[in-house]
């Protein structure tokens, strides 16, 4: 059998797979941002994205969309391959050329939860396996399943920052991270930390505290099936469901962890980085890391303050009422630098799940079978890559855009916007330059 060398050798294009100069896709890029800004300022002067707007869907789809069954039907899937996955971790191949758990993990959930979210909406919160699990152990030990404390409201997303701060720092720089003894307790760990915490706070832990159920379900206020404030299903436009405004303590740090550590991941694959950085480094990965992720929240909490200056707020307001309006350029940033590798790398999860532990079974039709790299040419790859991060940062400005004319009137919007225009703009170029320069 014949898999990738490595976990996570993300299938980035680089600068020679452009069709384009690769200043002139920064400037560009740069440059439409601008260009959208000065057009909304002119052309969008009153709110279009209503909340509780949307078309209600038929009423049998939303029956059978909520069903009980269907619910429970993924959680038993869900649990299913999770314990699978768990099993074949650790008593399976040791490494990870063999073993498909750090494929699945890596790959497969973690990248491949983006456009299922995107699409379908918040599936990882009706199959949550852990929720079931909850469930199950509540009725044992007579908890109550809204737990034995409310869950602070002043924690709000903070809980899930951390957990995704500690993922995305296992993934890209912990040292063996692709080991599938590591990964397997790594799933274990998580688990255990995660129902103990439920025990306590009840369902609503998982709302705020689960980091993979958190990052599902906020990507999914840009699907757009979604649901109003009454519960009912309707297609909306995308954007709409990012249009609460309302404080949401954590989620700023969330947004911010999750543009940062994708950026960072760029930046570990341009030719300063190489020349310059030691790959197996544990204090330069996690400085740059952190560096990276500080960079982002920098940057947007001055453009808050500035926008605070100029529409006459508490510079304590904007930050959390725009923090939804940053989820766009999280999509976009992940598209970019982890389109190819879903699809390309992805393929090896299902050449390994043929053969589990290597013993010739072919339970897939898949065994022995290659990843095809001809599958994703490099011009998509590119194509993809800049589009995705220009895209981006030109719906979080309308988002931003048309929450700010919610709140502001519209003379004082336009002013407030010109510093977050300027940080779209900023990160925008600072993406393109990190992922041209692989």
């Amino acid at each position: 059998m014949s898999v990738s060398g490595h976990v996570l050798a993300h299938g980035l294009g680089g600068r020679t797979d452009l069709p384009m100069d690769g200043l002139t896709a920064i400037v560009g890029g740069g440059a439409a941002i601008a260009a959208s800004f000065l057009a909304l300022t002119v052309a969008w002067r009153h709110p279009r994205l209503f909340p509780d707007g949307g078309r209600p869907l038929p009423a049998r789809l939303s029956r059978a969309l909520d069903s009980q069954a269907l619910t429970l039907v993924g959680r038993a899937v869900a649990f299913t391959a999770t314990t699978l996955l768990v099993i074949i971790a650790l008593t399976g191949p040791p490494t990870d050329q063999g073993n498909l758990a750090p494929w699945a993990l890596f790959v497969t959930f973690w990248v491949g939860l983006v456009p299922v979210s995107v699409l379908f909406g918040p599936v990882w919160r009706r199959i949550n396996p852990l929720r079931g699990l909850h469930a199950a152990l509540c009725v044992i030990a007579r908890n109550p399943p809204h737990g034995r404390r409310s869950y602070p409201r002043r924690l709000g997303y903070w809980p899930a920052a951390a957990w995704l701060t500690c993922f995305v720092w296992f993934e890209l720089v912990a040292p063996d991270h692709s080991d599938p003894r590591r990964v397997g307790v790594l799933i274990l760990g998580y688990a255990l930390a995660n129902l103990v915490a439920a025990m306590v706070y009840g369902t609503s832990w998982f709302d705020h505290g689960d980091g993979f159920e958190v990052y599902s379900t906020l990507l999914a206020r840009m699907c757009v099936v979604g649901r109003r404030e009454d519960l009912t299903l309707v297609l909306r436009t995308p954007l709409t469901g990012l249009m609460r405004g309302v404080p949401e303590p954590g989620l700023v740090a969330v947004a911010c962890v999750l543009i940062g550590s994708t950026g960072f991941d760029g930046i570990t694959r341009t030719t300063y980085w190489r020349d310059n950085v030691d790959p197996s480094s544990l204090t330069a990965g996690t400085i740059g890391l952190a560096a990276a992720i500080g960079g982002v929240t920098v940057l947007y909490l001055a453009a808050m303050r500035a926008t605070a200056a100029l529409t006459g707020e508490r510079p304590a307001v904007p930050p959390v009422r725009f923090a939804a309006t940053l989820l766009p350029i999280a999509l976009g940033y992940t598209a970019a630098h982890y389109f190819s590798f879903f699809l390309l790398e992805g393929q090896t999860t299902v050449i390994l799940a043929s053969d589990p532990y290597g013993t010739g079974l072919n339970l897939l039709g898949s065994t022995g079978h290659r990843v095809d790299y001809a599958t994703v040419p490099p011009w998509l790859t590119a194509l993809v890559q800049v589009n995705a991060i220009v895209l981006g940062h030109i719906c979080a400005t309308i988002a931003a855009h048309d929450l700010a004319l919610r709140t502001q009137p519209t003379g004082r919007a336009a002013r407030g916007q010109i510093p977050i225009a300027t940080a779209m703009v900023a990160l925008t170029c600072a993406g393109l330059f990190a992922l041209l320069s692989g």
